[in-house]
């Protein structure tokens, strides 16, 4: 359903009970309003002279309607006490040959009266009726008095009774207690007749309920006119917006509802933004990482299916296997299982927030095991390695297995980049501070001082660094370095005074675990 047949169907479901709650108030004021006038009308009628006509003959007496065959001089002069012309005069406009010169006939007659109700509209004819003290009329043509106009004159001094004639005529009763006690006129019953065609009992008057009904209807199109073109502007701007990959932002005035649907829509706009960057940077990642891992492990591939070929050719020929093409093959296969866990580790770090699990870490346990991980490639190599350590373990906080894989890429570096009958130590030294100081020395080739510093560069990606060359530093020094920051430490690289590399970690340390 369009939201502008909702709006109509809103607004006419609202002006509908609004005028129908309009008309009746109308009615309800309408109605107390002609039960005033009839009220002020009556007690008039009777303190200008009609107690006293009706006490005189309470058997005859009631107050008739008017008869609408009278002459217009007759309802145009002012009424005397018998509903006439006043004594001794004649009405201004009488025709000529018309104007009775004394009283007439009938003039002695019961008093009659015709109110006015609300905005000048002439009322039905009233008839009044006297009851006395027991609620007894004398006049034989008085209507009954139930147990609801009797309560009502009690306790309010005015009774007041409705219902509908079965030609749909309202009747209407009044019943008033008068200013005086006694007598048989002591009460009075005002009787009103509605026709079924009045508007009192049929529909009020079109202005009652026409106009209202415009002016609500006229408002509610004029308030909702801007709001549909907003939410049509909204509407395709959020749609131009998708179309453009969300790039085009919403327009966001007011602050109103709809001017928070444009902010909700502008943060979801962001937030898809958002995730779509993270997605396309997880994608890169991947390709990197693929390439990365193609470029990487086919070269130290390639070798060690070359140094296997060779084995296997010689064992054909009953040849001896050297020695030193099992050591290379060895060393490639290390090399190769070191470098699956570099790619590893990097795809981690590179992907943005880590898997990282911040537990206690003993430093002196971690170096024993690096150690003894490379000796098997070491030992080939002629290369010794060492290790100083306190006596006591050394805690740290951390994630074990990246501090780990770090200490032991620089262990690695030393040993395929270092000499034979080389050596790489590692040292770890605490101080007074709560901080501890390990370092890796080799006495290799070490790496130039322009690489060192691109290396400590927060932007430096190791990619274009990547070599087999002994002066290169390889992806490891990129992953230490991530590593390193990653847990809040410092990181040196500096000559070694064996002419080597020194790479040295600093941190903080954590009290013994209970």
């Amino acid at each position: 359903m369009k939201l502008r047949l909702r709006l109509a169907l809103t607004a006419v479901a609202v002006t509908v009970p609004a005028v129908f709650a309009l008309v009746q108030v109308e009615h309800s004021v309408r109605r107390r309003t002609t039960d005033d006038v009839i009220i002020a009308s009556t007690l008039s009628q009777m303190q200008s002279g009609g107690r006293e006509r009706c006490e005189a003959a309470p058997e005859t007496w009631m107050v008739r309607a008017r008869s609408p065959q009278r002459p217009p001089w007759e309802r145009e002069g002012l009424p005397d006490g018998n509903g006439g012309p006043p004594s001794g005069k004649v009405a201004p406009n009488a025709p000529p040959g018309k104007r009775p010169a004394g009283p007439r006939p009938g003039d002695e007659g019961p008093p009659r009266m015709e109110p006015r109700g609300p905005l000048g509209r002439r009322l039905p004819p009233v008839n009044l009726y006297p009851f006395d003290g027991q609620f007894v009329s004398r006049n034989p043509q008085a209507p009954a008095l139930d147990d609801e106009l009797r309560k009502g004159v009690r306790e309010d001094g005015v009774g007041v009774r409705r219902y509908s004639k079965a030609d749909g005529a309202l009747v209407q009763d009044l019943l008033l207690r008068m200013p005086w006690d006694g007598g048989p006129c002591e009460y009075v019953l005002a009787r009103r007749v509605e026709p079924a065609e009045s508007p009192e009992v049929g529909l009020p008057p079109l202005y009652v309920w026409g106009v209202p009904t415009l002016i609500l209807l006229s408002a509610m199109v004029v308030a909702l006119g801007p709001v549909v073109q907003r939410l049509r502007r909204l509407t395709e701007e959020v749609r131009a917006s998708s179309g453009s990959g969300y790039e085009q932002p919403v327009t966001v005035s007011g602050s109103d509802e709809i001017a928070e649907l444009a902010r909700a829509f502008q943060q979801a706009r962001a937030e898809i933004q958002a995730q779509m960057a993270h997605q396309q940077a997880r994608e890169q990642t991947l390709r990197d990482f693929l390439a990365n891992t193609t470029h990487d492990v086919m070269t130290p591939l390639t070798v060690l299916q070359g140094h296997l070929a060779a084995m296997q050719q010689r064992m054909r020929a009953g040849e001896p296997l050297e020695s030193g093409l099992m050591v290379s093959a060895m060393s490639e296969a290390h090399y190769m299982a070191s470098l699956v866990h570099n790619l590893g580790a990097a795809a981690r770090l590179e992907a943005g927030a880590p898997q990282v699990q911040h537990a206690p870490v003993d430093l002196n346990a971690l170096v024993s095991r690096v150690l003894g991980r490379h000796q098997p490639i070491a030992r080939p190599q002629r290369i010794a390695l060492e290790s100083g350590v306190p006596a006591t373990p050394t805690w740290v906080m951390g994630d074990e297995t990246l501090l780990e894989q770090a200490v032991s890429n620089v262990v690695l570096n030393g040993i395929r980049y270092g000499r034979e009958d080389g050596h790489v130590a590692v040292v770890l030294e605490t101080t007074r501070h709560q901080t501890f100081h390990l370092r890796v020395i080799d006495d290799g080739p070490g790496i130039a001082e322009e690489e060192r510093s691109r290396i400590l560069e927060r932007r430096f990606r190791g990619n274009d660094a990547r070599t087999r060359e002994p002066q290169g530093q390889g992806l490891g020094l990129h992953i230490v370095h991530n590593v390193v920051e990653l847990h809040g430490w410092k990181m040196t690289l500096a000559p070694s005074e064996y002419g080597g590399l020194e790479v040295a970690f600093t941190g903080p340390l954590i009290p013994p675990p209970e």
